[in-house]
């Protein structure tokens, strides 16, 4: 079976993408890069008018897990508890909200912690207002929630135990913590009581279905001090790299890298 990654670098456009598939042939894809047009639902979408079939998730269900704003409609509609939050279009827009710091602002639809701030008083929100809006028409303000950050992988459509994520030198789970290497510590399992933790992985599993997600993602969340679990999001390509969430929690259940790769791959009945 011919297999090819599509983690291309970020320069390479669609075009290009395109091209080289129609070139290859895959028998199957593995998608692995982060935002447009990779987790977007535009690869997939293009990667099923090629019938080339590929990993994870499908068009729908790729657009609504980036797209914050429809993910977060969507949780409060089943009953999944998010953080209160609003959207807005412009930078003024803010003015009609009632605003109580701490918040989160960050663009509807960008992955990796891109854009993203947390701002604690008034002084702070023009200058992170604007950061988001350099990478979306788009942005949410997010009520942030005291606690701890914990996330759910889920692989074959089932929860894999949840990890603890404490960022090093960071006042959150950036960019920085996340890809570069001691940016944070990892705790698996969590150390939470045992009825939050199953909770939590049902919620995680929720979530997922919730968007329509298949097979593998990751379930970004806080445990706000009462013990209360939030929603903040679901990853439908989860980092694949050394200090990745993914990966990290399926190893733990004895998963290693490779098997974990060829669940993935051969989920789908093709």
């Amino acid at each position: 079976m011919k297999v090819v990654g599509l983690e291309l670098p970020s320069e390479q456009n669609f075009e290009v993408i395109i091209k080289k598939l129609k070139e290859v042939k895959p028998d199957i894809c593995f998608i692995a890069f982060h935002g447009s047009p990779g987790e977007d639902g535009t690869i997939q979408g293009a990667l099923e008018l090629l019938k080339i079939p590929y990993t994870g998730s499908g068009v729908l269900a790729s657009a609504l897990s980036l797209n914050k704003k429809f993910s977060k409609i969507i949780f409060e509609k089943v009953g999944i508890p998010t953080p209160k939050w609003f959207s807005i279009k412009s930078p003024t827009e803010f003015l009609y909200h009632d605003i109580n710091f701490p918040i989160v602002v960050k663009p509807i639809s960008q992955g990796s912690t891109i854009g993203v701030s947390i701002v604690k008083n008034q002084k702070e929100l023009k200058k992170a207002i604007n950061l988001a809006f350099k990478y979306d028409k788009e942005i949410i303000i997010e009520q942030y929630i005291k606690g701890k950050e914990i996330t759910v992988g889920i692989l074959e459509d089932k929860p894999l135990p949840i990890i603890e994520i404490i960022p090093v030198g960071s006042s959150f789970y950036d960019y920085r913590a996340k890809y570069q290497k001691g940016g944070s510590e990892h705790i698996i399992p969590a150390r939470i009581p045992k009825e939050i933790y199953s909770q939590a992985q049902k919620l995680g599993i929720s979530a997922h279905q919730a968007l329509g997600c298949e097979c593998f993602s990751r379930v970004d969340m806080r445990l706000r001090e009462d013990g209360k679990v939030f929603i903040l999001e679901v990853n439908s390509i989860p980092g694949m790299t050394k200090t990745s969430l993914l990966p990290e929690a399926a190893k733990f259940v004895g998963i290693d890298f490779q098997e974990m790769l060829l669940k993935i791959l051969n989920f789908k009945k093709y």
